[in-house]
This record gives structure tokens, C-alpha cells and sequence, in this order.
């Protein structure tokens, strides 16, 4: 008998791999590992909640101080009734006023003597007051010309009292341009002088035997004429707080 015929072994073509060679099966490959870094590269958890916490509760305490001020506030006003010290001028009288032109210049001499009321209104307060400059001026605008400057000492003003502050000035040959003294002159003639006081001083409170504080007040009387003042007019004065 003839043998059977031998097939041909086939070429594996390049690359090829046996599924069943110990080579071909798939390896497990377990999963790469994070790196280890020291604790100084953690990053630090924000504490949220503790700043929120501290922001709300300082929030809430300061709404507590706010309302307690008011009611604090509130029930000064309603027991002590404060009001503001008034001031009024009393008396002005000029007793010497004289514009003389000579060829230097044009120089005035004037004296004048003011009489500055000053009222507190409390009947549960106090009033301390500093010293008091008052500065007395003639005329306005372009024109304002100043006599002089008088300080007065300091007083205490109890509740319900009136007091009345004399304050003498005085220019002695005083340099002042033509047209201003003619126009001082004029007006003088005839009783339509403006007359200008401004006291500026310090003044504090007294309260239940504690005197409060020392605050900046500049008092103003502008505009007055001497035809007003010696006809008896009081003019009440403007009180500016905490200006100079």
C-alpha cells in the first residue's frame, strides 16, 4: 500500500503569536501606584464653617452694641431734653470811629465796646467753656475790614442761667485801602455799617456731676448794621460745631 501523502506545513507569517504558547497569554498588570509625599505637600483643608461662625457671631454682636447705642441714645434725650447754648448780641456801641486820609495812605481809628449774651436752656445740664476769642469786623464782602481780636476767660454756665460777655476792641491807625475807607466812612454816616462778631471757643457738658468732653464750636453774627443795633434789635447768632 502506498503511503499517504504528507501536507505541507504552512508558514506562520511574521508576528503572529500562539494564543496557546505560555507567550501569548496576557499578563495582569496590577495599577501603577500613587506617589508617596511627605505631609508638608498636603494641601490644608479650609475651615469653612469656623470663619463663617466667627463672622456671624461678631456680625450679631455688633447689631447688639448698635441697638443698645440707640437705646441708650434714646432715653438720654428723652430724661436730660439737651438744647444747644444760645447767643445773642446784646449791645454794640462804637465809641470812637474815624477814617483820616493822609498822603502815605487812608488809616482808621475805631473803638467799639459788644456786649455777647450767651443762654443755656437745660434744666439738667451743664455748659464748660474754654477760652472764648471774639473777633470783631466792619463791613463785608471785599470790603471786611477787622479791629481786633479779645479773648475771654474761661466760665461755667449752670441750668438756666444767662450770662453776658463784654468784649472791648479796638484799631489804632489802622492801614486800609482807599476805596475801603471810603466806602467804611459812607456807611458809618449813615447807620448802615455791617457789624461782624465771631467767637470761636470749646465747649463740654456736664451731666449728673460728669463733665463730658471738649468739642470745637465757632459762633457767627454777620450782617448786623448799626442802624439795628441801636434800635434795640438782638440778633440771633449762627453756632457752627466742631469747625473753626
Amino acid at each position: 500500500m502506498s503511503e499517504p501523502p504528507v501536507k505541507p506545513v504552512l508558514q506562520k507569517p511574521p508576528g503572529y503569536k500562539d494564543p496557546n504558547s505560555p507567550a501569548g497569554q496576557r499578563r495582569f498588570r496590577p495599577p501603577p501606584r500613587k506617589p508617596v509625599l511627605p505631609p508638608s505637600f498636603h494641601p490644608k483643608k479650609r475651615k469653612t464653617s469656623y470663619g463663617r461662625a466667627s463672622c456671624c457671631c461678631f456680625c450679631i454682636f455688633f447689631l447688639i452694641f448698635l441697638l443698645l447705642i440707640l437705646i441708650c441714645g434714646a432715653v438720654f434725650y428723652l430724661w436730660f431734653d439737651p438744647k444747644l447754648p444760645g447767643f445773642h448780641i446784646q449791645s454794640f456801641r462804637i465809641s470812637r470811629f474815624n477814617v483820616t486820609k493822609r498822603p502815605d495812605g487812608t488809616y482808621l481809628d475805631a473803638r467799639t465796646t459788644t456786649r455777647l449774651e450767651v443762654k443755656n436752656p437745660n434744666g439738667k445740664m451743664t455748659y464748660y467753656y474754654g477760652d472764648t476769642e471774639v473777633e470783631i469786623s466792619f463791613g463785608e464782602g471785599g470790603y471786611e475790614t477787622e479791629l481786633g481780636t479779645t479773648t475771654v476767660p474761661a466760665f461755667t454756665m449752670l441750668e438756666k442761667n444767662t450770662r453776658s460777655l463784654r468784649v472791648e476792641t479796638k484799631a489804632s491807625n489802622k492801614l486800609v485801602v482807599d476805596e475801603v475807607g471810603n466806602k467804611l466812612r459812607a456807611r458809618y454816616r449813615s447807620k448802615s455799617l455791617p457789624v461782624n462778631v465771631e467767637a470761636r471757643t470749646k465747649v463740654g457738658v456736664g451731666v449728673a456731676g460728669l463733665k463730658i468732653g471738649m468739642v470745637g464750636v465757632t459762633v457767627k453774627c454777620d450782617g448786623m448794621s448799626k442802624k439795628q443795633l441801636d434800635g434795640g434789635d438782638m440778633p440771633k447768632c449762627v453756632i457752627n460745631m466742631l469747625k473753626w
